[in-house]
């Protein structure tokens, strides 16, 4: 073995991995930065690689030119012949990422830290592969989500039916994460990250049995993620502001978008809200305050039909074997 796999199966050791489970545009990577700044802490922008591992044993939702169900079942036949089934399989993948991780660490640390937003898809999935691990789960106002959806990825304009899988499946699985790994998960709200401070940090770092420093809030700035991430929360917010509690209420103003939050607020229901944070009367009377106005109303009312179709058509899909047709060999069904 060569010094340099040595080492890194020596730094391997050592490292635990440490996850952030979130939707997307809930804070994360200011978190993720803030974390980043602890010297036992490595992180690199959004690994992703986990999802298409762990989707291999999953025959919905894949549809892929190879035949992805296919494919599923020859994995499920080779388990079977493994000594521990689906076990070793889940182990190889841990074993893959660990390796990932400490590639990935330029120094000795205690924590890889891995944020991926769309990991709520495969949250139980992580939770069981990875027993050593630590997990926050970051939530956030639902509204708050929804607007900084809309105007982070369109200008404004509506755009939610592309984050469907985020705020129904994601939100649904990180909330049942919440409820049946609790004494494993470390929740916390993004609106009292930036506004308790010590309070909620302190008990934060004792989950990942870290000492906590204020100078951390400082030290953030200066970290850089690598990558694909969040460009603009990264260049918007150098320090701690608490001007996102407020200003999503300037995007949800007119009566389409109201009504379509009014019914997902009631789609997640008192109960689930409540696990993580949120009471139900309080969002419905917060979104009923707001003064209405038409501003995107024409806008809204062509693409939030269009969403639908869009989510049951797919047109990106049929465009793209449209721009193949001058190579017709290359286009193939997807199963």
């Amino acid at each position: 073995m060569s010094c340099n796999a040595v080492e890194e199966a020596s730094l391997n050791d050592q490292l635990k991995p440490l996850f952030i489970f979130s939707l997307p545009r809930s804070g994360s990577t200011l978190l993720q930065r803030i974390l980043a700044a602890h010297h036992d802490i490595e992180t690199v922008s959004e690994p992703c690689f986990l999802l298409p591992l762990i989707y291999t044993m999953r025959k919905d939702s894949v549809y892929a030119e190879y035949g992805h169900k296919l494919v599923t079942t020859g994995i499920e036949d080779l388990c079977r012949e493994l000594p521990r089934g689906e076990n070793d399989y889940h182990e190889a993948i841990h074993d893959f990422a660990m390796s990932l991780y400490g590639k990935a660490s330029q120094r000795s640390v205690k924590y890889f830290l891995d944020k991926t937003p769309r990991y709520s898809l495969i949250v139980d999935d992580i939770i069981r592969i990875f027993p050593e691990g630590k997990f926050i789960v970051l939530v956030r106002n639902p509204l708050a989500i929804i607007s900084s959806i809309l105007e982070t990825f369109k200008g404004g304009r509506w755009c939610l039916y592309a984050y469907n899988a985020d705020l129904f499946i994601g939100l649904s699985k990180l909330i049942s994460a919440c409820k049946e790994y609790a004494d494993r998960i470390h929740l916390v709200r993004y609106e009292d990250l930036i506004t308790e401070a010590e309070t909620v940090w302190q008990p934060l770092f004792e989950y990942m049995g870290l000492s906590f420093d204020k100078e951390l809030f400082v030290k953030f700035n200066s970290i850089e993620l690598k990558g694909l991430g969040d460009p603009v929360g990264a260049k918007q917010y150098k320090f701690i502001s608490e001007e996102p509690l407020l200003k999503w209420k300037r995007s949800l103003s007119n009566p389409l978008r109201k009504a379509w939050c009014r019914r997902y607020l009631c789609w997640v229901g008192k109960e689930r809200l409540k696990i993580i944070g949120y009471d139900l009367d309080n969002l419905l009377s917060e979104l009923d305050s707001i003064p209405s106005t038409m501003h995107m109303f024409c806008s809204d009312f062509v693409r939030i039909p269009y969403g639908v179709v869009s989510r049951v058509m797919e047109p990106e899909l049929v465009m793209h074997k449209v721009r193949l047709f001058p190579d017709w060999h290359k286009i193939n069904l997807h199963y």
